[in-house]
């Protein structure tokens, strides 16, 4: 028929092929292709440019068959969270780095961890990086048999775990506050979220200790329950008994606490202070200029990229650190 050609996509260019556009063996060929030593400079040159004209690229696939390593790693981390981005990204330059791909699988609302965890073993990888909020320690260590999984920002027993000192960093975030005058504290807790539990006992041990009024608020990880968890708790709640300051639990909450700050004509600092967590791309916008805690996300990356390339991988607590900026001010007790 006519067209049917046209509409069939390019047959990939072998190393045959190369091969043949250059007048060598295949054998020397695969010799300059791989750098080897055994071929002369005219036809290093020859085999190089003939693959350079066919778009020759060798097949990972096949390479890694041959050797028994697919030399991909599988990294599964959640849609829509900030500082999930930042650490993938941080992850693919340590990868790139040591000569490693990354296969990544993406959790949602449509895809649960369970699926993206059986979906990246069933790809070959060598070593999983994940953060698993949710998945049993039990199933992962289930699957350590199989492949070594590394836990990120989430601590399982018998696993390498990568994870911030979570009470380090909310401890800061209160004795800042506290410093600024504030004796009444109101945490929007993460849920399920991975680390909410720990930052949730964090900040009833640090309020306890600086003698501040705590309480606690089930609102999720994301921006638009943080919003509407707020605004009920404003609406509800008298002046003369409301928190003075907010710490919601990462920074995407903390932009739906703003904006249920902003429908009560709250002004941050003036009248509610407000502080996130993870010193995520949204903390740093000028239209926010959120006080949050800062996760050395290379660090993490750069931990996680080791456990996963060495057998025992080794776990590591990193230290985070507070960031003020203008949401976060002095109040009169």
């Amino acid at each position: 028929m006519p067209g049917t050609s046209a509409s069939r996509p390019a047959k990939r260019p072998t190393l045959a092929d190369v091969a043949r556009a250059s007048g060598v063996s295949v054998a020397l060929a695969s010799i300059v292709l791989r750098g080897a030593e055994g071929a002369s400079e005219e036809s290093r040159a020859r085999v190089k440019q003939a693959a350079a004209d066919l778009g020759y690229r060798p097949d990972s696939r096949a390479r890694s068959l041959r050797s028994s390593r697919s030399r991909t790693l599988g990294l599964a981390l959640a849609l829509g969270e900030p500082l999930h981005a930042e650490l993938a990204d941080a992850l693919f330059a340590q990868a790139d780095a040591k000569g490693f791909e990354i296969i990544l699988g993406a959790t949602g609302r449509h895809r649960d961890e369970h699926r993206v965890l059986n979906t990246l073993i069933d790809a070959g990888v060598e070593a999983v990086i994940g953060i698993f909020p949710e998945l049993p320690a039990t199933q992962l260590a289930g699957v350590a048999k199989q492949l070594p999984v590394i836990s990120l920002l989430r601590e399982v027993e018998g696993l390498p775990s990568i994870i911030t000192d979570e009470a380090a960093g909310i401890e800061q975030l209160v004795n800042h506050l506290v410093q600024l005058g504030h004796t009444r504290l109101l945490h929007l807790d993460g849920g399920s979220a991975v680390a909410a539990q720990q930052r949730r006992e964090a900040f009833r041990h640090a309020a306890e200790r600086a003698q501040a009024e705590a309480e606690i608020l089930a609102a999720g990880a994301d921006d638009a329950t943080a919003f509407e968890v707020l605004r009920r708790y404003l609406e509800t709640t008298s002046p003369a008994q409301r928190a003075t300051a907010v710490l919601a639990f990462s920074d995407r909450a903390a932009l739906g606490a703003r904006r249920a700050l902003d429908l009560c004509n709250l002004g941050v600092p003036g009248q509610m202070s407000l502080t996130g967590y993870d010193d995520s791309e949204f903390a740093r916008l000028a239209q926010a200029d959120l006080t949050s805690v800062r996760q050395d996300v290379n660090a993490l990356a750069e931990a996680a990229m080791q456990a996963a390339l060495q057998a025992p991988g080794a776990s590591s607590i990193h230290a985070p650190h507070l960031v003020v900026r203008g949401s976060t001010g002095g109040h009169a007790a």
